[in-house]
């Protein structure tokens, strides 16, 4: 997966947002706290298993046997551009009518190729995320955001101390986790 998509362009939650919970009056701390939102935000995108605001990513995969191609950042919101990799390095674009994409329930992207020829790899390109904005992010997973910020703002100097559980508990309606198995 490309660098570009491996962080959030954008976060649910202002600064304002978070400087409002954690009760700070000052701007002196603005870049900790934006640093603390980004943070927060990561680990939910890592605990619900999904991207939160639509962003784009390009990554390199494996063309399955059957021609299937898996998409790794979900949920899936559209595929813009297809190319066969070749083992002697020629590089192909698809049509759209090359390639169709079946996206599951849990946002997984599925890419059926129907002429592969001697491509072992296909680049993607494609943009994945829940939410188009930070304001369309049900609240619920906002507010475990805010309150994992505020977790890590107060447990600065004490790395062991556990996040509360219902920060776990805000964000499980929307957690996707795969149970293993081939990609």
């Amino acid at each position: 997966m490309s660098a570009a998509g491996d962080v959030p362009a954008a976060v649910p939650l202002s600064l304002n947002e978070a400087r409002g919970w954690l009760r700070l009056g000052s701007t002196a701390d603005d870049a900790v706290v934006a640093g603390l939102v980004r943070a927060a935000t990561n680990i939910c995108e890592a605990f619900i298993g999904q991207w939160l605001i639509e962003r784009a990513v390009e990554e390199v995969v494996p063309i399955g046997a059957d021609g299937a191609v898996r998409l790794t950042a979900r949920p899936v919101a559209a595929v813009e551009a297809v190319t066969l990799l070749a083992a002697d390095g020629s590089a192909t674009a698809l049509e759209p009518g090359d390639w169709r994409l079946t996206i599951g329930r849990d946002g997984t992207g599925r890419l059926a190729i129907e002429r592969r020829g001697a491509a072992a790899r296909a680049r993607v390109a494609y943009h994945a995320g829940m939410a188009t904005d930070a304001n369309a992010i049900p609240e619920a997973i906002r507010q475990g955001i805010m309150r994992m910020t505020q977790h890590m703002h107060d447990a600065r100097g004490d790395a062991g101390a556990a996040p509360p559980a219902v920060i776990a508990a805000l964000w499980q309606p929307w957690r996707r986790i795969g149970l293993g198995g081939a990609a």
